[in-house]
């Protein structure tokens, strides 16, 4: 175990006693990177001046100056974001050399509070599919087996968590891209609530379902990184951290996913335990019927795709033959949506919003899984058909609720992951529930061979 291994709370409290500083700190995190890496491939940058952020994050602790939590954490940046100085490539090559002249909203915060934002993470082209071996930067591995993807397009952010680089990334998510990757790659990924972190700085994919949240190694860094990038008229996620779960009802739609062929066995019978220590823990769980899955996910992709394909007409008018190939098959699906489809698709998410909003009225929260399989193998995406892994993410970006996805097992040395879902605004209790869970596991504390050594 090395400075890297730090959490931020740990790190923190070392900072503020004077036994650590963010120079330090940042000098390990680097170090971690150059060793490991090469093989993950999530970092596609990293910012020359970070040791300078870091000094000056040690300053203002010498000056008396506190700025919040993370101040003088390392942390790393999906390239989907703008900071200040450093590339917003968004993973392609239309987008070579771009370097962004200002920082994103969430990024402005980090900053003014003190975080040292060590460069900018790998993700899926333009957040849509992947993994893409034709594109300019290497896909990023998946640290408990560098055969299998991390999922995307969060996919660095994941790859940088999961393998012991940093302790917390920013990404983005729009149909599970934060919640997916932290699912296959075994560490913690937060969508908040629709609107509570801004999106400004961030190219969008589709402004109607974009989020921007955290992804890392527990639920408390997880919402201590959501607070410090959220808007100020939103409860704390870290509000009711540490406070038990006795009592409350959580709702289980087992039939979302038990039934489903492309459920791996091992999945369901680690929703069905993790159900069981939830009561344990004094939950009353409660099995509930919900609209079809199938449903939301039609909506949401509707609504994805045409969106997306709007955002880049312009670009693919002169630019169309240096996409990659999945990119532009995403995008073709976009052109055949008529606009009555799309005015369609939208009148059905507001149903389903209703729909879901209604079911769910009785329960602090819904327990369900996140992918309905571990990651798949980069073998998979050889062909040239676009492969789409069994999720259960969208129908929450849709919805705009708050999602939290936390490791609940392994199956064939691979994480698998759980999803907490509360209304919208309740990004606490989500927290409160995923932390409550990992206290009383220990399958967060479980590392990846590749992440165990210096």
């Amino acid at each position: 175990m090395t400075l890297a291994d730090l959490s931020i709370l740990d790190a923190a409290a070392q900072m503020r006693r004077g036994a650590l500083t963010s120079v330090a700190l940042t000098e390990a995190c680097l170090a971690r990177i150059a060793t490991r890496d090469a093989e993950l491939h999530a970092f596609v940058a990293l910012d020359d001046a970070a040791l300078q952020h870091a000094a000056a994050a040690d300053h203002a602790f010498a000056t008396g100056q506190d700025l919040g939590p993370l101040q003088g954490i390392p942390l790393g940046i999906k390239d989907l974001i703008d900071v200040n100085g450093l590339p917003t490539t968004c993973g392609s090559a239309v987008f070579a050399g771009r370097v962004a002249t200002q920082d994103a909203t969430t990024t402005g915060r980090l900053r003014a509070q003190g975080a040292v934002l060590l460069g900018k993470l790998a993700t899926y082209e333009f957040a849509m599919v992947g993994p893409d071996l034709t594109l300019p930067s290497p896909p990023a591995r998946n640290p408990w087996n560098r055969a299998h993807i991390t999922g995307g397009s969060s996919s660095g952010s994941a790859a940088a968590v999961a393998g012991g680089l940093i302790r917390a990334a920013l990404g983005t998510d729009t149909g599970g891209s934060i919640r997916s990757p932290a699912a296959y790659c075994g560490c913690v990924g937060l969508k908040p609530s629709y609107g509570r972190a801004p999106t400004a700085g961030v190219f969008p994919l589709s402004p109607s379902l974009d989020h921007a949240g955290p992804l890392a190694a527990t639920v408390h860094e997880a919402a201590l990184l959501l607070d410090a990038i959220s808007d100020p008229n939103w409860r704390p996620a870290t509000a009711h951290i540490g406070q038990d779960i006795h009592g409350l009802r959580l709702a289980y739609p087992r039939d979302w996913f038990a039934h489903d062929p492309q459920a791996d066995p091992a999945l369901i019978r680690a929703m069905d335990d993790a159900a069981s220590l939830f009561s344990l823990l004094g939950a009353r769980i409660e099995e509930i019927q919900l609209p079809d899955y199938a449903l939301y996910e039609a909506a949401g992709s509707v609504i994805l795709h045409a969106e997306a394909l709007q955002i880049h007409q312009t670009l693919m008018s002169t630019q169309a033959g240096v996409y990659g190939r999945p990119t532009l098959q995403c995008l073709a699906f976009g052109a055949a949506i008529d606009a009555t489809s799309l005015k369609n698709a939208r009148r059905a998410a507001t149903l389903l919003t209703r729909q879901m909003q209604t079911a769910l009225a009785p329960y602090a929260a819904m327990i369900l899984p996140t992918t309905l399989t571990p990651a798949l193998p980069f073998s998979a995406f050889d062909g040239e058909t676009a492969v789409w892994t069994p999720m259960r993410t969208i129908p929450f970006d849709v919805t705009g609720q708050p999602a939290i996805s936390v490791p609940i097992g392994f199956t064939q040395g691979l994480p698998l992951g759980m999803q907490i879902v509360g209304p919208i605004g309740a990004d606490d209790m989500i927290c409160r529930i995923g932390h409550a869970y990992e206290r009383a596991t220990d399958v967060n504390l479980i590392r990846p061979i590749s992440a165990q050594k210096s």
